[in-house]
């Protein structure tokens, strides 16, 4: 009996063994794809794209996760546990905001309604309630929108800053492109993935600009961060922030980013002066996991700065839990790190989603 049972167990095993080895070789055959063919450039191998500070490729979002987990049980140290929901009022925009006034609402996550000069501009939309493949894997949102889609004004340009599920939600965009037809504006790759579903996009690679309207344009920026919606197709289509050029003053807008080595920020600031900078503050902990590829608060003040901006919104927060900070760490943190910076209060907040900013 003992014998029979040892025998099936090893069958088992082997079995396994063998479909994991299957699975593993095979995986590249169909989780992997091609978004973007080009020349080789100093930040894209002619295959991949890479920061060109020189740096490995970081940490991806689910590996990540799943390296967190693993250090929290070998160290016993946990997470702090999100609510299921964090109870939100919504606000409904005007239609319009016209001339130089500039009217921001954080919507969630790194999603921002900016309107201005008769322009409504959105951040990487996000929607939909779980952030990850097919809307049923991933992060679940604890935070609903600020703004319901139903109010929504129409949109005339989205800002896409990379692939990421959190970032690139293709059931919003689906939406929007349906309602509005808004210009979208990405990065080299990025517009592929829309094309398929039969959204259109703009692509251009760093310094890349696209012109809006007589007055107004899109440049696309250098930031430090990665790709990647499968895994296998890392680094295929290229992530950004965005200058927008207005003349009541410009916006940048980092997306998601690391630090890097300093010289992404040094570029951005050749494209100021910026009115207004919107600027990731959370997804940060653990350091040693995430650090390269987000910034913490502490950072972000210090980009902040070194953008020279008048104002700035500290978003990424609060909406997704994709690392171990608590859901309203960062703006704790990102206050502390102000008040040590001496910034004066005001210039550089994180608010609740649906409140909407006047900017000087």
């Amino acid at each position: 009996m003992i014998k029979r049972i040892v025998t099936w167990a090893g069958i088992v095993v082997a079995t396994l063994v063998v479909a994991g080895t299957v699975l593993w070789f095979a995986r590249p055959l169909f989780l992997d794809r091609t978004y973007y063919r080009g020349s080789s450039s100093a930040h894209y191998d002619g295959r991949r794209f890479f920061n060109p500070e020189g740096e490995g490729p970081p940490v991806g979002a689910s590996r990540g996760i799943g390296v967190s987990r693993l250090w929290r049980a070998a160290t016993g140290q946990r997470t702090d546990q999100w609510p299921e929901r964090i109870a939100v009022v919504p606000s409904r925009p005007p239609a319009r905001v016209g001339g130089a006034e500039m009217r921001v609402t954080w919507i969630g996550h790194a999603t921002v309604l900016v309107q201005t000069q008769g322009l409504n501009i959105l951040t990487d939309p996000i929607w939909s309630d779980v952030a990850g493949p097919w809307n049923l894997v991933g992060p679940h949102r604890v935070r609903a929108p600020g703004v319901r889609f139903e109010d929504l004004p129409k949109i005339d340009l989205v800002l896409i800053s990379h692939n990421h599920y959190d970032h690139m939600d293709l059931p919003t965009l689906d939406r929007l492109w349906t309602r509005d037809r808004p210009l979208i504006v990405t990065s080299l790759g990025n517009d592929t993935i829309l094309k398929a579903r039969g959204i259109g996009a703009v692509a251009r690679d760093w310094g890349g600009r696209v012109a809006v309207r007589p007055g107004v344009s899109v440049t696309v920026e250098q930031v430090h961060h990665w790709s990647s919606r499968w895994g296998e197709d890392r680094n295929r289509a290229l992530w950004s922030g965005f200058t927008v050029a207005l003349p009541g003053g410009n916006i940048f807008f980092a997306g998601d980013t690391g630090w890097g080595d300093g010289s992404w920020q040094r570029l951005a600031v050749r494209h100021g002066p910026f009115r207004l900078a919107i600027l990731p503050i959370g997804a940060y902990h653990r350091r040693e996991i995430f650090g390269r590829s987000h910034v913490d608060p502490g950072q972000a003040v210090e980009l902040f700065r070194m953008l020279g901006a008048g104002r700035a919104l500290g978003v990424h927060w609060g909406t997704f839990q994709l690392t171990d900070e608590g859901a309203d760490a960062p703006p704790i943190e990102l206050g502390e790190r102000l008040k040590a910076a001496g910034v004066a209060p005001g210039r550089f907040v994180a608010t609740r989603p649906g409140k909407a900013l006047l900017i000087p």
